[in-house]
C-alpha cells in the first residue's frame, strides 16, 4: 500500500466518466499502446495513451465508457500529447479498464 494521503489531497483528483469515440494504434510509443479520443460531455474532447492493447482489440474500446483523471497537466508521450489518464486495474502485463457498470451520462464525476 502507498503512503496514507488526506481526503482533501484525494478530493483534487478530478474522476470523470468518458466514452471512447476514436482508437488509434500508437506505433511510436515505447510500449504497446492505442491513441484514445474520449468524450466526456461539457467537459469536451480529449485524447490520452494506454497501453491496453494484450486484453482490447481497437473495436472493443469503441462507445465504451471508461474512468479518467482529467485535471493532470498535458503531457508529451513520443509525438503525442495526452490531455487525461485512463484508470485501470494492472494484472502483470495486463491493463482492464475501469468502467460504470452501468451508462451514465459522459462527464459524470467519480467519488
Amino acid at each position: 500500500m502507498s503512503d496514507a494521503i488526506q481526503f482533501e489531497d484525494f478530493a483534487k483528483i478530478d474522476l470523470r466518466v468518458g466514452t471512447i469515440i476514436e482508437v488509434a494504434n500508437f506505433p511510436k510509443a515505447r510500449k504497446p499502446a492505442y491513441q484514445l479520443t474520449i468524450d466526456f460531455g461539457e467537459l469536451g474532447i480529449k485524447k490520452t495513451s494506454a497501453q491496453v492493447t494484450t486484453l482490447y482489440k481497437k473495436e472493443d474500446l469503441l462507445q465504451k465508457q471508461i474512468v479518467a483523471v482529467v485535471n493532470f497537466p498535458r503531457k508529451q508521450i513520443a509525438s503525442f500529447m495526452s490531455e487525461c489518464l485512463v484508470l485501470g486495474a494492472v494484472n502483470g502485463q495486463d491493463v482492464v479498464l475501469l468502467n460504470p457498470e452501468k451508462k451514465v451520462k459522459n462527464g459524470s464525476p467519480v467519488s
